[in-house]
């Protein structure tokens, strides 16, 4: 469903996590690619660039932070560590690289298999693309304006090219 927000923000669905859909969306300096990967694991770093940007203040209203929503990429990636998201932003924002911010998850949760890594990055890097997620992604590229960008097969193609081009979405 689609719903305005703040006279901003269109929000609906699930991301695979309840996800939010700029009416006008820039890069934002230091936060990395969700393909980008900490320790083999994908999204970890995105998680972590997003909990410092939000502290510093600059990190831009509508970006889906924290664990409000289960499905979020944020929940899904603390109940993946078996870590408490609050836990994880106390311990990113004491300062350390994001390897031993990971290593104080691995220490605190759960360490994942390389077997259960790899099943992890593949889950999240294919979100949206024929799963339950799918109709979202859907929506969320016609809001954008990308029902003609055949490259944005998923949750992540559509979190890089909302957050490279400067075009006005569709109206709802």
């Amino acid at each position: 469903m689609v719903e305005p927000i703040s006279g901003l923000w269109l929000s609906f669905g699930s991301l695979g996590g309840a996800t939010r859909v700029s009416r006008h969306r820039m890069k934002v300096p230091d936060l990395r690619s969700s393909y980008e990967k900490v320790g083999g694991i994908v999204f970890f770093a995105r998680m972590l660039d997003k909990i410092r940007l939000n502290a510093a203040g600059r990190l831009p209203p509508g970006y889906n932070l924290g664990t409000a929503d289960w499905t979020s990429f944020d929940a899904r990636s603390t109940r993946f560590l078996g870590v408490d998201y609050q836990a994880v932003v106390e311990r990113t924002l004491q300062s350390g690289s994001d390897e031993e911010i990971l290593q104080w998850c691995f220490q605190h949760g759960r360490r994942p298999s390389e077997e259960e890594i790899e099943i992890w990055n593949a889950f999240l890097i294919k979100r949206g693309w024929r799963d339950a997620g799918s109709a979202e992604l859907a929506e969320a590229k016609r809001i954008r304006g990308f029902t003609d960008r055949d490259d944005i097969q998923t949750w992540f193609d559509f979190l890089r090219a909302d957050e490279e081009t400067d075009e006005t979405p569709n109206a709802a």
